[in-house]
């Protein structure tokens, strides 16, 4: 993505987006041909493995002459595609003086923290390792997104494991906090388990009494209250994205998908799991017709609109909120893209399953439009010019698989295909809350421009956290979900 952006004119940048596109088609055709020569004599297809052999000849040749074209006309991508470690100085010359950075290696028994400001760094050994941190992450993901969830009681009923919040905060927080003095703005590249927990949701004080109240909750020293936080992928990404991926060129503000047509407005949740729109290979178009509706989105979707002085005209509802219209669309044009629906969450069965947003099914199912927006389509045929990518949906933080590293599914998708910052969640969204966050968040940016676009979802966060007349909203449940991943800061500043 970088290096898309990096090359600044459209003809090399459409070379450099040719030479991404041909390494993935090669690595799929590999792996067709390993599992064809791993077949027996009997079930081996001669004329397709040829064929498959002549495809990889054109492709490698292909790629010989995008590199010699890169070579002479964008000397600088081998830099840019191929990061080397960054210098520490460097990494420091990238953060403003109210921004820090902390990296996490997670190891066996015990795990490593770097904490950058532009003035100083370093680093510390944590007492923590990767069973202690599973089994932590674990327990806090019971209560943050907890399963079969009957009614409001139930999350009082249940309460809160404040204590483990408070002990995991001050095994990988609190060593840094004399370095983090004046900070706002806190980058954080996770590691391992810590990747599938939005760290604010720590306690930075020893817990006071039971959270058997949303008084309590309300109260509590989230570590959401001292840091707008972002998520980086690596150290190396804050480079790109701040020394080659300038702010968005695109002219107009704003671009939405939501509210599909899909069955009656039944719940309040924005996750579904794969399994039940899938047999075998195919979206079963029933299964998604069947799926609730979404009404709320279309507001939420306006709402954005009107905060970042966007046309109603650029918001696509119902009939119009389809696979084939987000395909048509210039999406490129637009600075902020924003789908408000639900997500599906991938590697719930074996074959095509892979994380999707859901969209208004067609009559018949074709391979272009099935109604499912899938991680692979949006990396093959979107391309994008955006700051900002909104996914107002459940789960878009989780991995292609459940057992695959963060940020790698939809996330991923979205950087592919040329987006320097996502909104994405870490579980099941209530979808009253949702709403709420994501418009809270552009209401913020709106009026403070200067304000980051991590310290704006923060500012919705508390807002929501400290709504009263919604007493509920104080559990992070509710509140806490959405990250922002990639460039969190000023837009402003790029």
């Amino acid at each position: 993505m970088a290096a898309r952006f990096a090359a600044g004119d459209d003809a090399l940048a459409r070379m450099v987006r040719d030479r991404e596109d041909t390494i993935s088609r090669l690595q799929w055709l590999d792996g067709q041909l390993i599992s064809a020569l791993s077949l027996s004599s009997e079930e081996r297809d001669d004329d397709r493995e040829e064929s498959v052999r002549a495809e990889m000849t054109l492709l490698g040749e292909r790629l010989a002459e995008l590199d010699e074209g890169l070579g002479r006309d964008f000397p600088d991508y081998a830099e840019i595609a191929n990061p080397q470690p960054v210098p520490l100085s460097e990494v420091q010359g990238l953060l403003g003086s109210e921004e820090a950075l902390i990296s996490f290696a997670v190891w066996d028994e015990f795990s490593f923290m770097l904490v950058v400001r532009h003035d100083q760094a370093e680093m510390f050994k944590l007492a923590v390792g990767t069973d202690a941190l599973r089994a932590a992450v674990k327990l806090l993901r019971l209560y943050l997104a907890p399963q079969s969830l009957t009614g409001i009681s139930d999350l009082l009923e249940r309460g809160y494991p404040g204590a483990k919040a408070f002990e995991l905060y001050q095994e990988l927080i609190a060593p840094a906090e004399p370095l983090l003095a004046g900070v706002r703005h806190l980058f954080v590249v996770p590691d391992g388990e810590l990747q599938s927990l939005p760290l604010g949701v720590l306690l930075t004080e020893e817990p006071q009494g039971d959270f058997n109240d949303f008084d309590v909750y309300r109260r509590a020293p989230w570590l959401a209250r001292k840091y707008g936080i972002t998520t980086l992928p690596s150290v190396s990404s804050l480079r790109a994205l701040r020394r080659y991926a300038k702010s968005s060129t695109a002219a107009k503000p704003f671009i939405g998908f939501g509210d599909p047509l899909l069955g009656p407005a039944s719940s309040n949740d924005r996750g579904i799991e794969i399994s039940s729109v899938f047999r075998g290979h195919e979206a079963d178009l029933e299964a998604i017709r069947q799926l609730p509706s979404l009404p709320e989105t279309a507001d939420e979707l306006k709402n954005i609109a009107r905060s970042l002085g966007g046309s109603e005209s650029a918001i696509f509802l119902g009939v119009d909120a389809t696979e084939a219209q987000v395909r048509a669309a210039p999406l490129a044009e637009s600075r902020v893209l924003a789908f408000a629906t639900h997500a599906l969450v991938g590697g719930e069965i074996e074959g095509a399953a892979e994380p999707a947003l859901v969209l208004t099914p067609p009559n018949v199912a074709t391979d272009d439009d099935d109604g499912l927006l899938t991680a692979s389509e949006i990396a093959k045929h979107l391309n994008l010019d955006a700051n900002w990518v909104i996914l107002s949906a459940c789960n878009t933080a989780a991995g292609e698989t459940p057992d695959a590293e963060g940020l790698s599914g939809l996330a991923k998708a979205f950087f592919y295909a040329g987006s320097r910052a996502l909104l994405v969640s870490h579980w099941p969204v209530p979808s009253k809350s949702a709403v709420k966050l994501t418009t809270g968040t552009f209401a913020a940016l709106a009026a403070d421009p200067e304000l980051g676009r991590a310290e704006a979802l923060q500012k919705s966060m508390l807002a929501l956290l400290e709504d009263t007349e919604t007493d509920y909203f104080a559990h992070p449940f509710f509140w806490a979900p959405f990250v922002v991943v990639g460039e969190g800061g000023r837009i402003s500043r790029q």
